[in-house]
């Protein structure tokens, strides 16, 4: 079974996924995206390590938020279409990868304050109590 995260915008007080999938390498990355060609709106990917992506041999448009090692928003790309190229940053920690209308239902923008958490952890780091984020091993 896959581990999988919840993602919170602290900022603004809204979910952007209930089931994100960890993806520390570039070939889990391109795996879990490839599998994701019916991404629902509570599923997505976070590409740690990753300053961009593709979108060669998916079949839907992904939302993409850029983040910095404290997981704050650094570049938003919305409805990125199939067969595209990502903008490069070269100052992202890591991408998060999720269905399309994301960014725009959770009213993301750039310089919030994102929560990575288990889901067992989620109420914990939304109520800001000393809880570590998760990051995968």
């Amino acid at each position: 079974m896959r581990r999988t995260l919840c993602v919170f915008n602290r900022t603004r007080e809204s979910f952007l996924g209930l089931r994100v999938a960890p993806a520390d390498t570039w070939r889990m990355g391109l795996k879990a995206l490839s599998e994701k060609s019916g991404v629902t709106p509570d599923d997505g990917v976070w590409l740690i390590s990753s300053r961009g992506v593709h979108t060669i041999g998916m079949l839907c448009a992904i939302d993409l938020i850029y983040l910095d090692s404290a997981n704050r928003v650094l570049h938003l790309v919305e409805h990125l279409g199939p067969f595209r190229i990502s903008p490069i940053k070269s100052k992202c920690a890591s991408i998060l990868a999720l269905h399309s209308q994301a960014i725009y239902s959770s009213n993301t923008r750039v310089g919030d304050e994102l929560l990575i958490c288990t889901p067992e952890q989620i109420k914990d780091c939304v109520e800001g109590k000393e809880t570590q984020p998760a990051f995968p091993n």
